[in-house]
């Protein structure tokens, strides 16, 4: 008898230690969120440059990525600020490539970075830059860029100064037409052929979104049309 229930015990005991804890094993661990890369920074072409080839380099930082995986780029290039319709939308595995645009226009250009698990960081600043034309004298004035309000910012009062710079590679004298109204694509045009490079907003409507944009004219014939800023009244 007592045999009997040593053996009982000896079998109940190797049960147990081939059972591997049963319902206690956590299983393995869940692999960790994968983070995205970081923004890009734009190196060539910067707002304001003149292209004089077409065939144009783009150049940008290297992205980092903390968990160490391969990383690629996105470039996109639009005559569009809103980048709407796109041009060239192209990857790269380098931190440059070369794009072939038509001469003599305006062109956007912003990019931004993915890693192999599909994360993608945030898209970079937006450039406005010119390709060179073929025998021409007189080049297109370069986009407005805009001084105050600051973009999607919230005014206090009825009133704001709305504030932007311009430049033209020819130097002529430039001239504004300005839109404003509560239209996301503005076109109540509130200002014309003015030399100066701010305009007084009044009579605004409390706790509203307002939008504006700013048409650059060089009175040779060469017009660009600035891209469409926001701000919001309390």
């Amino acid at each position: 008898m007592k045999k009997s229930y040593l053996y009982l015990v000896t079998l109940v005991s190797v049960f147990l230690s081939c059972s591997g804890g049963g319902d206690g094993d956590p299983g393995p661990s869940p692999e960790p969120e994968n983070t995205a890369p970081t923004v890009p920074v734009q190196i060539y072409p910067l707002s304001n440059t003149l292209c004089i080839d077409n065939n144009v380099v783009f150049e940008w930082s290297a992205s980092s990525d903390i968990e160490g995986n391969p990383i690629s780029y996105r470039v996109e290039v639009s005559e569009s600020s809103d980048f709407s319709i796109l041009l060239h939308d192209v990857s790269s595995s380098s931190t440059s490539r070369v794009i072939t645009l038509e001469k003599g226009k305006s062109y956007y250009w912003r990019l931004k970075s993915l890693d192999t698990k599909g994360a993608e960081s945030a898209y970079s600043a937006t450039s406005n830059f010119l390709t060179e034309g073929t025998g021409v004298s007189n080049h297109l004035p370069f986009a407005p860029e805009l001084v105050s309000p600051a973009l999607n910012s919230e005014i206090d009062g009825s009133s704001t100064t709305l504030s932007w710079t311009a430049s033209d590679v020819d130097n002529d004298t430039l001239s504004y037409d300005v839109y404003l109204d509560t239209n996301s694509s503005p076109s109540t045009k509130v200002s014309e052929g003015q030399s100066g490079t701010s305009y007084d907003a009044t009579g605004l409507t409390a706790a509203s979104t307002y939008y504006f944009k700013v048409i650059v004219k060089d009175g040779n014939g060469g017009v660009t049309i600035g891209q469409v800023w926001s701000f919001t009244t309390k």
